[in-house]
Order: C-alpha cells, then structure tokens, then sequence
C-alpha cells in the first residue's frame, strides 16, 4: 500500500510539473491573431470569461480556458479594466494578461486647430471613427446642455489643441476637455489682463481673441491688431473686420467678400455696427487670447493686409489709404 502510495505521488508530481512547464511555455508563446495590429474592445461589466470570448472573436488566437485559468491563478480575475486595446503581433498570453489588467487602453490623437468654427469641428469629431457620437442629431444648444455650458453660441468655447483620448470615448467627452481647457485659460489670462480695457467680460475678451485669430496667423502682428480693435473700442469706432462679416453671412458667402457684403447688415457686421459682434466667430489659440488681454500699446487706428500674411498699420486714414493703395490696388 505503501509502495503504490509513493508511485502515485512520484506520477502526481511528474504530471504537476508537466502540466506546469507546459503552461509556463504557453504562457510566453507568441499568439498568432487575425491582423498585424487589431483594436480589441472590451466591455464594461465583463466577467473574465466575458474578457477571454471578448479577445478570441476580435481575432487573438489564445485559449479562452487558458486565459480565464491565468488570470485567476495570478490574481488577475477581477482586475481587467474595460476599454479599448491595441494587440500588436507577438503578444504572449501573460503579455496580453498584463495588458488588460494594467488598463493599457489604446488612444485616438485629436487635433483642434486654432480658428476653427464650431460647425467645422463638429464636421471633425463626426468624421472620426475612433469616437462613439453621441452628439449626432443634437442642435448646437442641445450639446450645450449636455455639457453643462452656459449661453446660447458654442462658438468659441473650445480650447485648439491636441487631444487623446481612449478609442470608443464619446465625442462629449473630448468636447468637455476642449471646454475645460478653454475655461482654465481664459480665467487664467483673463486674471493678468492688462489695464483699463475697454473689455467687461471674459467672454468679451473670447470674443475680441476670435477676432484676432481670424485676422492673422503671424505672431508678430497679433498683439498690433489686437491694439487696432481696442482703440477703437475706446473711441466708438466700428471694428470693420471682414472675418466677422464673413461669419455672419454664413452659408451665403461664396468665397468673395463684395461692398455689398460688407453693407448687408447681420449681428456680425462691423462695418454697420459698433462694439464686438454678439459672440466669438472662431476657436482662439493661447496667443490670440494673450493678443487680445494684453494687446501692445500703440496709437494705430488701421491695418490692411500686405498679402504675404502680415499687415500694415497705420495711425490715421490718409496714412491708411496710401498703404491700400499700395498693397491692394497695386499703385505703389
């Protein structure tokens, strides 16, 4: 009895190491999967069995058994994080164990770009494969209210700038970031605005930023437009900026802005009236913001584009007119 007792155990011992070295050397084994890179998702709420079914129909050849085994002999059952995951060619099981377990998730790169309209970044976010659009038939004020937003216009009150996110993330979210960002910004530029602004608002401030951005994408110059816009804020002179009449005519501008564009009055026409137009026209960058807070001090009254994307500024109107002349009707 004793004999066979001992035989037994030397049997029990060998299988153990056996079945051990084998799954040790599974473990460590490249998986073969459908394609070179697969996004795998996995659901929240999943059991480890849910997880290890989840892995297998995405295109990872593992063994769900194996996998569901591995986790729960390294502890590792309850700790698989939902989400998105980017399994690349190679991965072993214990790899793919601790890829799911660390919450590794996969991430979409999105690019805000300064002097964006709200409509064209929802154009973007809408066109992008990587998020979950829960934004698709909601009004501009609908998504307002999703985020929480005060106001009426969206225009404007998203941060440009780059983003990632997890893949599968709602388009809300990535617009709450922009939001937030924007927030934190101008609260932080609006506290070291420059004296005596003819600006009561933050969101005065926003929109004068918008107008810069729409005006110039030369750094040099931004802080001299800005200068042109409050000092005739300070004076009551109209704005006459072609970006916001632009804006405000919408989708009846064709690409040419004519004298009677210019006269067809809207909210943003600053040609026909006085003050800042009722909201931003665009999404203002950091520099356009710091422009518009903290513009250079000078007596200029005009700018006109040279047309190599910077300007010429100009203290009165006679001096104003020669440089029109001169940069846009080619008199010299």
């Amino acid at each position: 009895m004793i004999r066979f007792f001992f035989k037994f155990l030397r049997w029990a011992v060998l299988f153990v190491a056996v079945v051990t070295g084998t799954a040790a050397w599974y473990a460590t084994r490249p998986l073969a999967q459908r394609e070179a890179v697969l996004d795998v998702e996995i659901a929240h709420g999943s059991t480890m069995r849910d997880v290890a079914r989840q892995v297998v129909e995405q295109g990872v050849e593992v063994s769900p058994r194996f996998l569901s085994w591995m986790a729960r002999l390294a502890g590792r059952a309850h700790s698989i994080k939902a989400g998105n995951y980017r399994i690349e060619q190679g991965i072993t099981p214990w790899d793919l164990l601790e890829l799911l377990s660390a919450g590794s998730t996969s991430y979409a790169e999105i690019a805000l770009v300064e002097g964006w309209s709200f409509r064209r970044l929802r154009a973007t976010l809408d066109a992008m494969p990587d998020l979950k659009h829960d934004t698709l038939g909601m009004s501009d004020a609908q998504v307002l209210a999703e985020l929480g937003l005060p106001g009426e216009s969206a225009e404007g009150q998203f941060f440009p700038d780059t983003y990632f996110v997890a893949r599968g993330v709602s388009d809300l979210e990535v617009l709450r970031r922009a939001a937030s960002q924007m927030q934190k910004m101008l609260a932080q530029e609006w506290a070291r605005r420059a004296p005596d602004l003819p600006l009561q608002t933050p969101y005065e401030g926003l929109t004068l930023a918008s107008m810069v951005e729409k005006e110039t994408g030369i750094s040099a110059d931004r802080g001299k437009i800005a200068s042109v816009f409050v000092n005739r804020l300070r004076i009551g002179m109209p704005l006459q900026s072609d970006p916001t009449v632009i804006y405000g005519l919408g989708s009846n501008f064709d690409g040419n802005l004519t004298r009677r564009d210019l006269q067809t009055d809207t909210p943003y026409n600053s040609y026909t009236r006085r003050g800042l137009p009722p909201t931003p026209i665009a999404m203002p960058g950091l520099a356009a913001l710091r422009a518009a807070l903290h513009p250079e001090a000078t007596n200029f009254l005009y700018f006109v584009a040279r047309g190599d994307g910077s300007s010429q500024f100009s203290r009165s109107l006679e001096e104003h007119n020669r440089a029109v002349s001169r940069y846009q009707k080619g008199k010299g």
